[in-house]
């Protein structure tokens, strides 16, 4: 069984370094001229996997948006996911589920192993009950060829009052975090299947990330504010493994299929210069 981190390593060489989001919620939809209802929703979701599922490496659909229609949303989160896998694409679901013990494990059931409708590459998910929580997911993912991507660093002004604190060992609860997915990934090849999202407009806040050896999802850019420019202060040297994400900035382009699928080269071509 390949490796979610190999898996990853193989598609970023092979279609670039992106990951867009699958982000419909009602604001979206209304500018693409859609309702917002189940077939708002499931127009969006598939015009977005028709333009982008066979060219980028990543896709990652937000749940929440899904959620909200009941039911009837599961059904097109699971056709969405299922679509964009057989196009090529990884799918990396965004849940920021985190909870403890039997919780959690069913958790990584729902979305990490195989015999489930909504199984996805991987799942993001929230340390903030302690990393240890999250071993369920972790196991999962190992046992299945997943991935996960733990919260580390992000984006909302709100994060770095719990982020930044600084623990009896001097290091911020942000690197207790990273150091802790680091030792998930000590020597795995290409690449570890266990990431860290940190937010393309936090700037340089002096965590070290030069142990990683898992990919580093890097949300934030376009309608947040941060541009590819700022992924250089930001990773410092771990630029290697940054897969820059947007939705907003690419989503706004549609309805059209071609004009997303410019938009989403558009800012690919721009990382790309930016990383190096």
């Amino acid at each position: 069984m390949e490796t979610f981190g190999k898996r990853l390593a193989e598609a970023m060489d092979k279609r670039g370094r992106l990951c867009v989001g699958i982000d419909p919620h009602a604001a979206l939809l209304t500018r693409w001229g859609l309702t917002d209802d189940i077939a708002g929703l499931e127009r969006f979701a598939h015009t977005v996997v028709e333009a982008l599922a066979d060219r980028v490496a990543v896709l990652k659909p937000q749940s929440a948006f899904f959620e909200r229609f009941g039911s009837r949303g599961i059904g097109i989160l699971e056709s969405t996911i299922r679509q964009s896998r057989e196009a090529g694409a990884l799918v990396l679901l965004d849940v920021k589920r985190g909870d403890i013990g039997s919780t959690m494990a069913a958790y990584a059931s729902a979305y990490l192993d195989p015999s489930s409708s909504l199984c996805a590459d991987a799942i993001t998910v929230s340390p903030y009950l302690g990393v240890g929580s999250l071993r369920p997911a972790f196991d999962a993912a190992a046992a299945n060829g997943g991935g996960v991507f733990v919260l580390g660093l992000t984006s909302n002004p709100e994060g770095p009052s719990v982020q930044h604190a600084v623990a009896k060992d001097k290091r911020t609860v942000a690197q207790t975090v990273i150091d802790e997915i680091s030792l998930l990934n000590a020597g795995a090849e290409p690449l570890g299947s266990f990431g860290l999202v940190i937010g393309a407009t936090i700037g340089d806040t002096g965590h070290d990330l030069s142990r990683v050896n898992g990919p580093l999802l890097a949300p934030g850019l376009g309608a947040q504010g941060a541009t590819p420019s700022d992924l250089r202060s930001v990773f410092g040297e771990s630029l290697r493994t940054v897969l820059p994400s947007y939705s907003r900035e690419v989503l706004a382009a549609g309805p059209g299929v071609a004009e997303l699928r410019a938009a989403a080269d558009r800012v690919a071509a721009d990382c790309e210069t930016a990383l190096g």
